[in-house]
């Protein structure tokens, strides 16, 4: 039996789908879900083979849902939006069905998860990946104990590297993200954030002062009172932000 969770806002677009999988009886159906964190719960629960996955969903879409998962299942997308088929692609989707997809389509989804065979339906860990926020990226989302929490990019004061993770400070406090700081530089608009250091991106609005430090360096203090090391080649790069 291959459990199967279907996460979409739509109740009809989930009927459909549990539609067109009625002729595939190995193919069980252990819950639906209407929005992400829905199905962030299910997923974890049920621990299923395969899911069904819409994108644009009420509170987090579905690329930040899979962002969330340690440890994410073998996905087919379905969705009206076609502009997300190459960023589903590379983080090796099965299959990419776009609403509203005919059954024939469907059975072609269903095909090609039996012959990729189970061992490698499994998609990679998302730790490196480029699982951008649908449309332009405005937020983080990452778990804090059992919770789910959502930092607005406004918010974020900056940036630090912390091994395989990232630092992200906010005046709220200091939050952990399994995330490289050079997949956030990729993301953030570049006239507001700056990576001044290779352990360090900025939020230009904050920055109050440069001041020299030491031989050939210099250190960056913040509206939040914290100092940031500026490195040689960061400092071409936090002129060019500002103007001088």
């Amino acid at each position: 039996m291959i459990r199967t969770i279907i996460i979409d806002d739509e109740p009809l677009a989930i009927g459909i789908v549990q539609e067109y999988l009625f002729p595939f009886p190995e193919f069980q159906v252990v819950k639906t879900c209407n929005d992400g964190f829905e199905g962030l719960k299910a997923i974890q629960e049920y621990g299923p083979d395969l899911v069904f996955l819409d994108i644009q969903m009420p509170k987090i879409t579905g690329f930040e849902m899979l962002e969330l998962l340690d440890h994410p299942p073998a996905v087919i997308f379905t969705t009206a939006y076609d502009e997300y088929a190459l960023k589903a692609f590379d983080i090796h989707a099965l299959d990419y069905l776009l609403k509203p997809f005919s059954k024939e389509r469907f059975a072609s989804a269903i095909a090609k998860y039996r012959q990729t065979g189970l061992d490698m339906l499994s998609v990679p860990s998302f730790d490196e990946k480029e699982i951008n926020q649908v449309g332009t990226p405005r937020r983080i989302v990452l778990k804090v104990k059992n919770e789910i929490k959502i930092i607005p990019f406004q918010d974020v004061l900056y940036l630090e590297a912390n091994d395989d993770y990232v630092n992200i400070h906010t005046a709220e406090g200091k939050f952990l993200k399994n995330k490289t700081l050079a997949s956030f530089e990729k993301i953030l608009d570049p006239e507001a954030f700056v990576r001044v250091h290779r352990s360090y991106i900025v939020k230009v609005g904050g920055i109050t002062k440069i001041e020299p430090y030491q031989k050939d360096s210099y250190i960056l203090k913040l509206q939040s009172g914290e100092t940031i090391p500026v490195s040689r080649t960061g400092l071409p790069r936090l002129k060019a932000v500002l103007g001088f």
